[in-house]
């Protein structure tokens, strides 16, 4: 009996200094917010209005705090134990038991622990930008770059310190948070012209650095086409034809799809004009989305995302892409490009105390939405592997349903907002994200569907690499702006950006598209020297022919006139032999004549004087 009391009191004297502790916390953290709240009153450049309230997701009415006195459950001292970490954190909440949140319980997420990837997921106006913004925030105060994708522009207050309201405090106080403003550095990026909602430093890709395996995925190929590219690709690289815009590429295919490269279409491999045509009309709808002016030079030196400002806090470039929907395999190809040229250039740095730099991949089912097996093939590869160059990637979707398996086992942490479960669809999307967190004793596809805006479920890998308990958390206020930038503040920063004077100005080097120009002109005055060779050619043919045909004309004449002259002569000869013949003739018969004469004269003499007939 005795041992039973005694235990009684080691476990009532264990409760009271439990709850003067908790009492603690929850006075400590009531004057830091009531400082925050005079600080913020006294701060003569805040803003005037509540630009703040009304980007702020917050429920509008927040959950009851508990009693300063009242003891912390076992699950509450589980998850304070389990989130306090010996390396610096980044605070994501307060935890949330049975609809309180307690104040001196927060959960949070290791810095070292960040480039083994997070997934942020839940339902549309649960809260997570705000919770990106959060992230973006922590990351930045400890020394880490940011990447952000922004769709609407309505994360360019990160570059202005929030403005205090009494909805913003009351929140901030439940939680205990002891929320004070706060601005950091921001570059303005800008995909090809995209972004309409804030202008900023225009960012390129040389065609042939971008890859046929991603501008496949830009361009929306199948896997045949895929490979057929892959095959011009290397032909241009074998022939030192640079690409480096879509121009260039464009020219490569046309000239194989011509009578002039049709013997070089057949010796890369069988690329049948058909598919070439394909890729060239692809090429007309890429540009159409704004490629033609993201492809191009000066191409973006990924280091350049690696930057801390003169306080230490690193820069976040917010890449602004306009319409995600409209042309979501160009964005998502484009942020693959920044991943793996970083994968290839940063040197290996282990696991180090902090991330060097954070991706924030918004939308990210789209980066997976009818792709191939080699862009995935690639995506799983460059996620798993890049975390030792001291890289992290944040998936931003709706549910973890959303990335394929491959990828989910590359993200340790989960920050899960609320779901909501009204059709079919949505109860096997809500069971399919509850078995993708750790073992636990919550009943989380309840927890799931009753959370508010600005509060999610969470889990994170510890400091020893096993994931933290499951922990439903009311999540911090950022301290910046919660909405978009002013229109001078957006000015102020594209002025003062260090990268605007190098890529503003697009320049067209000489690559593919003049080379082909050129060797076509070459070849043009080739054919024309060749074309007039043969025309000489032929014309000196056509002369000797003609010289010939009037030489044999002039020979044929000639033999005519010869053989005419020989007739004539011949016919002169016959003439004068049959003249000859004649008088010889009448020479004969002359003689005859004159003979025969005589001959009778003396006949008849002699007749005469035989007979004596003759006369006297």
């Amino acid at each position: 009996m005795s041992e039973d009391i005694e235990e009684l009191r080691a476990q009532l004297a264990q409760a009271e200094a439990e709850a003067k502790a908790a009492q603690a916390e929850a006075a400590q953290a009531k004057a830091e917010a009531l400082r925050a709240r005079l600080a913020a009153a006294d701060h003569a450049s805040a803003p005037a209005g509540d630009s703040s309230a009304s980007a702020d997701p917050a429920p509008q009415d927040p959950a009851p705090v508990p009693e300063p006195h009242a003891p912390l459950s076992p699950f509450a001292e589980g998850i304070r134990g389990a989130y306090s970490f010996e390396r610096p954190s980044i605070t994501l909440g307060a935890l949330i038991e049975d609809g309180a949140r307690l104040p001196g319980v927060t959960t949070s997420m290791p810095l070292s622990t960040v480039n083994r990837h997070l997934l942020v997921a839940g339902a549309t106006g649960t809260g997570k930008t705000r919770t990106l913004q959060l992230l973006t925030e922590g990351l930045s105060a400890a020394g880490s770059s940011v990447v952000l994708c922004d769709v609407k522009g309505d994360l360019t207050g990160l570059s202005e310190a929030g403005s205090p309201s009494d909805k913003l405090l009351a929140r901030t106080s439940a939680n205990g948070q002891a929320w004070a403003p706060d601005s950091f550095p921001l570059e303005l990026l800008d995909l090809g012209g995209l972004s309409v909602q804030f202008p900023g430093t225009p960012i390129r890709a040389r065609v042939c650095d971008f890859g046929p395996i991603l501008l496949s995925r830009a361009l929306g190929l199948n896997t045949t086409q895929e490979q057929a590219l892959q095959l011009v690709f290397s032909w241009a690289d074998e022939r030192g034809l640079e690409l480096v815009d879509l121009a260039d590429l464009r020219a490569v295919i046309s000239f194989l799809t011509s009578a002039d490269g049709k013997a070089e279409l057949e010796g890369i491999g069988g690329v049948s004009k058909a598919t070439a045509g394909v890729i060239l009309r692809t090429l007309t709808a890429l540009e159409s989305q704004g490629a033609d002016r993201f492809f191009g030079d000066p191409g973006f030196d990924t280091a350049d995302l690696l930057r801390v400002d003169a306080s230490g806090k690193g820069v976040v470039s917010l890449l602004g892409v306009g319409d995600i929907s409209s042309r979501p395999a160009l964005v998502s190809a484009v942020i693959m490009w920044l991943l793996a040229d970083l994968f290839s250039t940063l040197p290996e740095v282990g696991d180090p105390d902090r991330p060097r730099l954070v991706f924030f991949f918004d939308e990210a089912h789209l980066l997976f939405a009818d792709a191939t097996k080699e862009f995935l093939r690639q995506v799983v590869q460059t996620v798993r592997l890049i975390r030792s160059k001291g890289v992290g990637v944040v998936f931003v979707t709706q549910t973890p349903k959303d990335i394929p398996s491959d990828v989910l086992a590359q993200l340790g942490s989960r920050i899960q907002h609320g779901l909501r479960a009204i059709t079919p669809e949505d109860h096997k999307k809500l069971k399919a994200t509850v078995q993708t967190f750790p073992q636990t004793d919550l009943v989380l596809d309840e927890v799931l569907t009753n959370l508010g805006t600005g509060e999610a479920v969470v889990t994170v890998l510890g400091e020893d690499g096993r994931p933290t308990p499951v922990a439903p958390t009311a999540l911090w206020a950022p301290a910046s702006v919660m909405g978009p930038a002013t229109e001078q503040t957006i000015a102020r920063l594209n002025a003062s950006s260090s990268l605007m004077p190098r890529y503003a100005d697009a320049v067209n080097p000489e690559s593919a598209e003049e080379k082909l120009a050129a060797r076509a002109a070459l070849a043009e005055e080739e054919r024309r020297r060749a074309e007039a060779a043969e025309a000489a050619r032929k014309q000196a043919e056509k002369d000797a022919a003609d010289l010939e045909k009037r030489l044999a004309k002039e020979r044929a004449a000639a033999a005519k006139e010869a053989e005419r002259a020989a007739r004539d002569a011949q016919r002169q000869r016959e003439k004068e032999e049959a003249a000859r013949r004649r008088a010889a003739e009448r020479r004969t018969r002359q003689v005859e004549s004159v003979l025969g004469s005589v001959l009778r004269t003396a006949g008849r003499e002699i007749t005469r004087s035989i007979f004596g007939t003759r006369r006297r």
